[in-house]
């Protein structure tokens, strides 16, 4: 049974996130964050310590959920099969959850900064992402510097998920194909070097 202060926490955050989703973070204040999860001003900054405590939460939220999604997919006997489908898992992972995506990478909240322990979750992110790429140097499948490779990987993917996010196509086609196909092509290179 979940305690009603975490059940409090929980509509905190979410009232924040459907406020920076609908209104923009010009909007994102304490007494809205308090009308919109019912609660006083009060009760967010003692659990919060204010507005930026709420965004540094949902920061947090949005890498414990990306961790937690990508560790499901399950790793088979074909280590860069299973790197495209983590590769391919972020890109979802991040639409389906475009605030949060929003507020650890895209800036959403000007002046925002993590705090350091919430910002040590970013970097745990990358060492998995790091791992999967040693497992595909470790069967030959890749050359190279695993966390070289896996920023490459982690910044191609990035910039296509925030074009797709901020609505830039220039050449108007299918975003699942042209995701797919630059996951293929950085693959296709990393496997021929």
């Amino acid at each position: 049974m979940v305690r009603r202060d975490e059940a409090q926490e929980g509509e905190i955050l979410e009232a924040a996130s459907r406020i920076l989703s609908e209104d923009g973070a010009a909007a994102l204040t304490v007494r809205k964050i308090a009308a919109r999860a019912g609660c006083s001003t009060m009760g967010i900054y003692s659990r919060f310590g204010g507005k930026n405590g709420v965004v540094d939460a949902l920061y947090a939220e949005g890498f414990h959920s990306l961790c937690a999604d990508m560790s499901e997919v399950t790793p088979t006997g074909d280590p860069v099969e299973d790197l495209r489908r983590c590769e391919l898992r972020y890109r979802e992972h991040a639409l389906q959850h475009a605030t949060h995506y929003m507020v650890m990478f895209g800036g959403a909240v000007p002046d925002f900064q993590p705090c350091a322990e919430n910002k040590a979750l970013a970097h745990d992110a990358f060492r998995s992402l790091v791992a999967a790429v040693q497992r595909c140097i470790d069967v030959g499948a890749f050359a190279g510097d695993a966390p070289a490779i896996a920023h490459t990987l982690w910044s191609a993917m990035h910039g296509q998920v925030m074009l797709e996010l901020v609505g830039i196509d220039p050449v108007g086609c299918d975003a699942d194909m042209r995701s797919r196909a630059l996951v293929d092509t950085i693959l296709t290179g990393l496997q021929n070097r």
